[in-house]
């Protein structure tokens, strides 16, 4: 059974030896160990501190393309290398690098694909409290859009089966937290989550440069989520509201109509009318959305199975190679 971390990187140098050496060197059930980087475009010494520590791999972008780019390519990195699990942690030593044995533990026991690591979020001293009801809401909203339970979903602190890896396809730019618990709740894969401990701050956030265009971007990835993975219930119900006010609007001209008085309300009419018609519109626009959703289960069942072929022939190549 083979285990590998991988950690993010955009100019960490300050604090990634940090992280690095809070990592574990053993598991139990786990053969084998070995540390990932992924230098998302770094133009600090992140790469030298990583290859003086001694990771087994690190992967490079140029520039700098965000951490759900990252988290995609880590993945690839270690499928491709043989991982049987893969842990996510952040390179700014957030999250303590001890309960990542907690972490796999389900996937090793075989009651989990994907496992979780819940934060204390009302105990962080460095959350501000409308950062930590921002925490709770964001979880909800993707609690309900995925039908899971994760109490945490913003968190990266997470460990993925070879399997579950395998399945992920992220298309969101600004992060993968909330895309992929969405994705996952929808494909049934068997989630869990444990509780974890927390350091105190060493750095701000790179993902929050404040708390407005924080809030932004979570509302515009999560609906971006919705729409891409639930569009049929997303439009059915945008245009059965709209429908319904075109029809208190028909109403009420009806109303003014049999008292005699419809001439003066022509206006009612005409938008009563205009919504009807944008509401019938937009439910037909489900429909197709739900087609075209059905087309994406498919292409992504292909997905998969071309990644098995592509990861597992890696390993029967390099297995080969050793028994020659």
């Amino acid at each position: 059974m083979k285990l590998i971390i991988q950690i993010p990187c955009f100019n960490e140098a300050q604090t990634l030896e940090t992280a690095l050496n809070a990592l574990p060197k053993s598991i139990d059930g786990i053969d084998r160990i070995e540390y990932l980087v992924i230098n998302d475009g770094s133009f600090d010494k992140t790469v030298d501190v990583a290859r003086r520590w001694g990771v087994d791999y690190i992967v490079s972008f140029r520039s700098n393309r965000g951490l759900a780019k990252g988290f995609m390519a880590g993945l690839d990195a270690c499928l491709r290398n043989g991982a049987d699990i893969i842990v996510n942690t952040d390179a700014d030593n957030q999250y303590e690098g001890a309960d990542i044995a907690k972490l796999v533990r389900p996937i090793l026991e075989g009651r989990s694909d994907i496992v979780i690591g819940a934060r204390p979020i009302d105990a962080i001293e460095d959350f501000s409290p409308l950062k930590k009801k921002l925490q709770h809401l964001g979880s909800f909203i993707v609690r309900q859009a995925s039908r899971t339970d994760i109490p945490d979903a913003p968190s990266g602190f997470r460990a993925y089966s070879r399997e579950a890896a395998m399945r992920l396809n992220v298309t969101n730019e600004y992060t993968y937290t909330l895309e992929t618990i969405i994705q996952a709740g929808r494909m049934r894969l068997a989630m869990d989550a444990v509780s974890v401990r927390t350091n105190g701050e060493i750095r701000p956030s790179r993902l929050m440069n404040s708390m407005m265009g924080y809030i932004k971007k979570s509302v515009f990835t999560i609906g971006h989520v919705l729409l891409l993975y639930k569009p049929f219930k997303f439009f059915v119900t945008l245009g059965s509201l709209i429908f319904l006010c075109g029809t208190a609007v028909g109403v009420r001209f009806l109303v003014f109509y049999f008292h005699g008085v419809g001439s003066g309300h022509i206006q009612s009419l005409i938008l009563a009318a205009v919504l009807l018609l944008l509401g019938f519109q937009t439910v037909i626009v489900g429909l197709l959305a739900d087609i075209i959703a059905s087309n994406r289960k498919i292409l992504e069942d292909v997905q998969y199975h071309v990644r098995r072929m592509d990861y597992d022939g890696v390993n029967i190549k390099k297995e080969s190679a050793q028994d020659v």
